[in-house]
């Protein structure tokens, strides 16, 4: 009899990762989760900084024991071009990198420790002028 009452009482629990979208953007985030949670840590690879944006689908961790540290791991790929295989793009408001095959894109301003590229290239011509 009493194993009939333990698989009675089984205990659903949430997921352990799940998409959510954002509601407050920046870092801490807030993201809807069906109910929306705030104060989610974001992290990312080594060496690189992203804050998602409000409106952007994210995947949510929900990390220790009891799912009680939920954080924000990354974001959907939505509404872009297509990555060839072993490509790479690294894309921020309306500038973007892509390494391709064998060639190197740049889309945006351009600027070469807070100059405008343009400029530094003018200044090195007329020093060789």
């Amino acid at each position: 009899m009493w194993t009939s009452e333990r698989n009675r009482n089984l205990h659903v629990g949430e997921p352990a990762a799940e998409l959510g979208t954002v509601t407050l953007g920046g870092d801490p985030a807030g993201v809807s989760l069906g109910g929306e949670r705030r104060w989610l840590t974001v992290y990312s690879p080594g060496g690189y900084s992203w804050r998602p944006t409000a409106g952007q689908k994210v995947l949510v961790l929900k990390a220790g024991a009891e799912g009680e540290s939920p954080c924000v791991l990354g974001a959907v790929q939505e509404g872009e071009e297509p990555l060839k295989p072993g490509e790479v793009r690294l894309r921020g408001g309306q500038s973007a990198i892509r390494l391709g095959d064998s060639r190197l894109e740049l889309s945006g301003e351009v600027y070469l420790n807070g100059r405008p590229l343009l400029e530094v290239i003018q200044e090195i011509i007329i020093s060789l002028l």
